[in-house]
């Protein structure tokens, strides 16, 4: 599946270099680069183990296809910050760097001489992107996609979840802080340099908000209380309904026979059994034969 555009143009003269690697840094930075930014990645050499030339990110490593689309249009580099050529091809980029977008632990961001007190002070006009798993005093603490979901209570029973909701949220909060330093220095006098913190259980919290205030809980109306808003097994697959709004409803409910409902209807027992009842009996083929005729919002799957 492709990844979706977005405006163009908007970071047209920004250049980017990324030390992030694996996947909410790297998915920010194909974002930017698909709004117009020059964007450069420094990454570590692969492992001696592994074929010369293999990534040291390791999102190269465990899936090939994800970090060609990721890299895509982005000019990567190898370097070993640890050591004194590495830093030196660092600095050679950071000197021609507008926002440097990091994913490390705050003490490792200092190990690597790039605390912000010491990066103002050479780069004044630089400005820095930092994602961390938790916010502030969390920051150290290991953690990833999994364990800010289930901390946000966005993971249910033993499945995992569908996606890596954190990552890819919090890639979209950091392209926005890459926006967001992007104006502020454009609007600054001074033109200097800024730093923000982005947390990737921020981002948890904020996929959670639904959760939280009740929606999406089994007894919310987008959470399995509504039948119209729900994912029924069909005749030869599954059809998911999202027939939330009172005329969805309605035409719904006209379909399979039922009477036409209010709001308190569709949470009843009885409406839910009848149109399950009812999407037994069809197919996948014309359950979208309905939708098209009947105005219903639904998709089948197999």
């Amino acid at each position: 599946m492709a990844a979706n555009k977005t405006t163009p143009g908007v970071l047209k003269g920004v250049r980017i270099l990324s030390l992030a690697l694996n996947l909410p840094g790297p998915a920010a930075l194909m974002r930017c680069r698909q709004m117009g930014a020059t964007c450069v990645k420094l990454e570590p050499p692969g492992p001696r183990a592994l074929p010369p030339g293999t990534s040291g990110d390791p999102m190269g490593q465990y899936n090939q296809g994800a970090y060609a689309q990721l890299t895509a249009g982005v000019k990567v580099i190898t370097a070993d910050l640890k050591t004194e050529v590495g830093q030196k091809a660092l600095h050679r980029e950071l000197v021609r760097t507008d926002v440097l977008l990091t994913s490390y632990r705050p003490s490792a961001t200092e190990k690597l001489g790039l605390g912000w007190k010491a990066l103002h002070k050479r780069y004044p006009a630089l400005s820095h992107v930092a994602i961390v798993g938790a916010p502030g005093a969390r920051a150290e603490e290991p953690g990833h996609d999994l364990t800010y979901l289930a901390d946000n209570g966005l993971v249910t029973g033993l499945d995992l979840p569908a996606t890596l909701f954190a990552d890819m949220g919090g890639a979209l909060l950091a392209t926005e802080a890459v926006l967001s330093a992007v104006l502020r220095q454009r609007a600054s006098a001074t033109a200097r340099g800024v730093q923000i913190e982005v947390a990737l259980s921020d981002a948890a919290a904020w996929l959670a908000l639904p959760r939280y205030w009740g929606l999406t809980l089994p007894t919310g109306a987008v959470g399995g209380a509504h039948a119209g808003y729900r994912v029924y097994p069909c005749k030869d697959g599954r059809v998911a309904v999202a027939a939330l709004e009172p005329h969805f409803a309605a035409s719904l409910c006209a379909a399979a026979g039922l009477d036409v409902p209010g709001l308190r209807t569709m949470l009843t027992p009885a409406v839910h059994e009848g149109i399950a009842a009812f999407m037994l009996t069809r197919t996948r083929r014309q359950l979208n034969a309905l939708a098209v005729a009947r105005d219903i919002p639904l998709h089948t799957m197999a």
